[in-house]
């Protein structure tokens, strides 16, 4: 019962596909046929159903138009090579990491394109070429299809069409759960019949007639850059759209899941079988997938049967094909078109996510306006952008107390917020003291590292009194802090002490930390926390300890002593570098 269903959802568009790609209806009925009898006998998914795209129906139309039709069997064919090597390099997963909001402008791209090109077809009337030529000629097809009583007549099967395509499954009962492009095609070629309809109808000749296996000499046009893009589009979507299909289907039921690089594969040996016959590419539709599982689908044995119920259907009756009118069939695409353009998405997204949905504004925008590789290509690349954006968010905490500042860094330093991390550093550029915490980054890249660095240098150059820097690595304060993988370790020399520096504490600088203090001006040397009312050199002055020990600040050096470890007995105990 499930094959059945499948082939009645699945004959219409597959003879609506062809006539949108501008090749004879019989070579989308062969690519079901293999889709059904060559992939629904090999592992991957058990329940989704394989046949020609209507997401590639506006590619197709556009290459038969510049190449013709003789070279859509080999580029198809390697499209299917390329899937078989994707697949046996496991492959598969990779385009799930695909954005889904990529995906969803992908999808809208290839919609709107598609019922731009229909319209036309809705009204008997050759598509003037690219969606933006469509779109500017719809003016003008209207209003000769109003002047001419045939387009009229097709005007009016289509409309109807595109109605019953959205109001049937609203119907209740029984009679809702017949496919609606079944009724649709049933019930337009009654109509043209019974009332003599002068409107264009499918030609369809013998199937075996229509099997032309591809000429080996169309290989070399391969070479050609163009036909090459295309072979790298079909691939590409092709297999990107069967494999997000699978992930959809999969959530419609609880039997086994799919295996996304064996589908990957068989979706690769379908396309090279529909190569070699000269038939248009495949992918997984989720059409016939969804109505697979709502018809009770246990096995793929009905994914299989449907093939073969088209099969001979095409062989036994391909004159009834030859009463359905274009119109009614261009209707079905654009009630497909709409589905994939999904305008319900864009609001949706935008309230869930803006910076996703202006991936998916600027996908869409840009496949209607160019094509649909170069379209995919500007998505990805503006969803890159959005998500180093995100990787690269930065807290930057800034405290100044009198001559001091100090930043604290945390978050990921990239160069995507070097110009946000250099306004930062010279607003605490005036200091005399100035601190640099970087050690609550969990990543600082090399750009944004030298710029630190640099900064620290020119600082101790321009005479402050004091700068340290602490970079990822490094515990502030002198202990030494986890070290992360992503740095280097750099260790910049400090001013030798002299006689005079015994006047201020002195620790071993820290792993992956700089500290400079400015040796030129004696009154300057002071630590910064020292006590108002003791010397500088009262410190490590104390009588009875010598001057060996002057530049042994920690407290263990003398027990007992902390007046000689460089803190006054009033004074909360302080690191090397004035810090609690």
């Amino acid at each position: 019962m499930a094959s059945l269903v499948v082939f009645l959802v699945a004959l219409p568009l597959c003879i609506g596909i062809a006539a949108a790609s501008g090749v004879p209806a019989s070579l989308g009925i062969i690519t079901g046929i293999v889709g059904g009898i060559v992939v629904g006998f090999l592992p991957g998914s058990t329940f989704q159903v394989s046949g020609p795209a209507a997401g590639l129906a506006v590619l197709v139309m556009e290459f038969v138009t510049e190449h013709g039709v003789g070279m859509v069997g080999p580029v198809v064919l390697a499209a299917g090579l390329c899937q078989i090597l994707l697949g046996l390099l496991r492959m598969g997963r990779l385009f799930q990491s695909i954005s889904v909001s990529v995906v969803q402008g992908m999808l809208a791209g290839i919609g709107v394109p598609l019922m731009l090109g229909q319209a036309y077809a809705v009204m008997d009337t050759d598509q003037r070429g690219s969606a933006m030529e469509n779109l500017t000629g719809l003016p003008d097809l209207v209003g000769d299809a109003l002047d001419d009583p045939g387009k009229r007549a097709a005007l009016l099967l289509g409309v109807m069409s595109i109605v019953l395509c959205f109001l049937w499954k609203k119907v209740p009962g029984p009679l809702g759960k017949m496919p609606a492009p079944l009724l649709v095609v049933v019930l337009g070629a009654a109509v043209t019949g019974l009332a003599g309809l002068d409107v264009k109808t499918v030609k369809v000749g013998n199937l075996l007639d229509s099997v032309h296996v591809t000429d080996p000499a169309g290989f070399g046009e391969l070479a050609d850059p163009a036909v090459l893009t295309m072979v790298v589009t079909f691939t590409v979507i092709a297999s990107a759209e069967s494999l997000f299909s699978a992930a959809a289907v999969d959530r419609m039921h609880t039997g086994p899941r799919t295996k996304y690089n064996a589908e990957l594969t068989a979706q690769g040996v379908g396309n090279t079988v529909c190569g070699v016959f000269g038939a248009l590419p495949m992918t997984a539709v989720i059409v016939r997938s969804s109505a697979n599982v709502q018809a009770g689908a246990r096995t793929r044995l009905s994914r299989i049967l449907h093939g073969v119920w088209m099969l001979g259907f095409g062989l036994l009756l391909p004159g009834l094909l030859g009463m359905i009118p274009v119109a009614v069939l261009a209707g079905i695409l654009v009630h497909a078109g709409w589905k994939l353009f999904n305008p319900a998405a864009f609001p949706a997204m935008w309230r869930s996510d803006r910076g996703e949905a202006v991936v998916m504004i600027v996908t869409t925008l840009a496949i209607v306006l160019t094509n649909l590789l170069e379209g995919v290509v500007a998505g990805l690349g503006v969803a890159i952008v959005l998500a180093a954006l995100r990787m690269s968010r930065i807290t930057i905490r800034r405290t100044v107390d009198g001559g001091s500042a100090r930043l604290e860094l945390k978050g990921n330093a990239t160069f995507l917020r070097l110009p946000r991390l250099i306004e930062a550093l010279e607003s605490i550029a005036d200091r005399s003291v100035v601190q640099v915490d970087a050690t609550g980054l969990s990543h600082l890249d090399h750009a944004c590292r030298s710029q630190l660095e640099s900064w620290a240098e020119q600082q101790r150059k321009a005479g402050s009194d004091r700068v340290d820097l602490f970079l990822p690595g490094a515990a502030p304060g002198g202990g030494k802090g986890e070290e992360d993988p992503s740095t280097v370790e750099l260790t910049l020399p400090v001013p030798p002490a002299t006689a005079s520096e015994g006047v201020r504490p002195y620790a071993p600088e820290p792993q992956y930390s700089h500290a400079y203090a400015a040796a030129e001006d004696p009154a300057h040397r002071a630590h910064p926390h020292d006590h108002p009312g003791h010397p500088h050199e009262h410190p490590h002055d104390h009588p009875g300890h010598p001057a060996a020990h002057r530049h042994h600040p920690g407290p263990a050096a003398h027990p007992g002593h902390a007046h000689d470890a460089g803190v006054h007995p009033s004074h909360p105990a302080t690191t090397p570098h004035g810090r609690p």
